[in-house]
């Protein structure tokens, strides 16, 4: 009874997660414009969709954004992990109090806060606040994700490497470098998400003529929201399926292959 309630509460929680999408895939092959009937099927979406020049424009402003705030923030947030796990434990949990701060704190205060900073540094809002404030949002999630791979670390490794001859440069890139870069990539792709989904922080300080898709959805939703968006999220998602599976499907062969030796 007990694993019949399990699977049926994760039952649940899978079908409110996946059916909405589900159906916005469905309904980006709908010939009808309206969301509550099926008028056939087409891919006529697909093809307005990269004719749309905006949507295709807040396309590229979200992926050049996107990855410009993962690439800095995870530059960053690696280098400030790196320095908070060399701090003394009081030290270090005062910091990571203020790293949390921009995660535990409301988007929109956040957002507002931004846009006052940069109002006061006579910055114009456009394309560069837009990456700053992303990076800003960014970092703590690199750090969180780098930290616990220097916690599994063997504090000896970088004098056993140096005792062997290396310079503390060597040790670092050569022994220390490759056991976090699983975190390091972590916090890259976690940027990323973070960085392609916000909306509330890019509101505020974003300026004429530069929108990301979030803010062009918002826009599209006061006069109707375009099946044209349907197709988009559903490439988006195909894409983010895939790149799951590539990344994925390795390390499930090597464990399929390990179950599959015969013991020695």
């Amino acid at each position: 009874m007990t694993k019949f309630l399990r699977r049926t509460y994760m039952g649940l929680i899978l079908f409110f997660l996946y059916v909405p999408v589900l159906l916005l895939v469905v309904f980006s092959f709908n010939a009808s414009k309206s969301r509550g009937v099926w008028g056939g099927f087409t891919l006529q979406w697909y093809v307005d969709l990269f004719k749309d020049r905006a949507i295709l424009a807040a396309l590229r402003n979200t992926l050049v954004i996107g990855l410009l705030a993962a690439a800095i923030s995870t530059l960053v947030g690696a280098v400030g992990a790196i320095g908070l796990y060399q701090l003394r434990r009081g030290w270090r949990q005062g910091l990571m109090g203020l790293v949390n701060l921009p995660m535990l704190n409301s988007e929109i205060v956040t957002g507002v806060s931004l846009m006052l900073l940069y109002t006061a540094m006579n910055l114009e809002l456009g394309f560069l606040t837009l990456v700053l404030s992303h990076v800003a949002f960014c970092i703590p999630y690199v750090v969180l994700s780098v930290l616990p791979k220097l916690r599994q670390l063997d504090p000896h490794l970088p004098e056993a490497a140096q005792d062997l001859g290396a310079t503390p440069t060597q040790a670092f890139f050569k022994v220390i470098l490759p056991d976090i870069m699983p975190g390091i990539f972590s916090g890259f792709l976690l940027a990323l998400t973070m960085s392609i989904d916000d909306f509330v922080i890019s509101f505020f300080t974003t300026g004429m003529g530069v929108q990301n898709l979030s803010i062009t959805v918002y826009t599209m939703a006061k006069r109707g929201i375009s099946p044209k968006i349907n197709a988009l999220s559903t490439i988006i998602f195909v894409v983010v399926l895939g790149l799951l599976a590539a990344v994925n499907l390795p390390d499930l062969r090597r464990k399929n292959a390990k179950a599959s030796r015969p013991p020695v």
